[in-house]
């Protein structure tokens, strides 16, 4: 995936050698790369030896739930959820929900309808890589990750609100 930003020590950055491949579900499974499957084929393929755990991702779609992964948690590197359209917000909740209820601790990833202006609010969420679409700039989406950070709201990223931030630091 050659659009791709990733979260590395906090800072955002272009992922030019990202390793990962989204397989499509009849599609057959590429020899070494590491490859993100639906969630339906990633039950199928459990239980899967440790060994090789670390070589699959999972994409959860927006009507999946998050609970569908939840045995597998601890052990699966990276979760993409997709972003059919850039209206679609549901992805926005799986990911809040995979950091704080879940404890998620991967790599969580951003697919689909991807765009700058969303990128922001995705970070807040805990999403920590994002696949920007094919016909956008990932250097032009960079910068929306550095343009405005300050939210008021607690979210995944600040669990305290502005004001208790604020007024921690008195």
């Amino acid at each position: 995936m050659k659009n791709t930003l990733g979260l590395v020590d906090g800072i955002a950055t272009h992922l030019t050698d990202d390793e990962w491949v989204l397989v499509a579900d009849r599609q057959d499974l590429p020899g070494e790369a590491r490859k993100i499957v639906s969630l339906e084929r990633w039950k199928k393929m459990m239980p899967m030896d440790r060994s090789e755990a670390h070589r699959y991702g999972v994409l959860l779609r927006p009507d999946d739930d998050p609970d569908g992964i939840l045995p597998w948690i601890d052990r699966v590197p990276l979760i993409a959820l997709q972003f059919p359209s850039f209206r679609d917000g549901r992805a926005y909740s799986q990911a809040n929900l995979l950091r704080t209820r879940y404890q998620f601790k991967g790599d969580l990833r951003a697919v689909g309808d991807v765009l700058r202006d969303q990128l922001v609010l995705m970070r807040h969420c805990g999403f920590s890589s994002f696949v920007v679409r094919e016909d956008k700039s990932a250097a032009d989406a960079l910068k929306g990750l550095a343009v405005f950070d300050l939210i008021y709201a607690r979210s995944v990223t600040n669990p305290e609100p502005l004001y208790r931030r604020r007024g921690s630091k008195s």
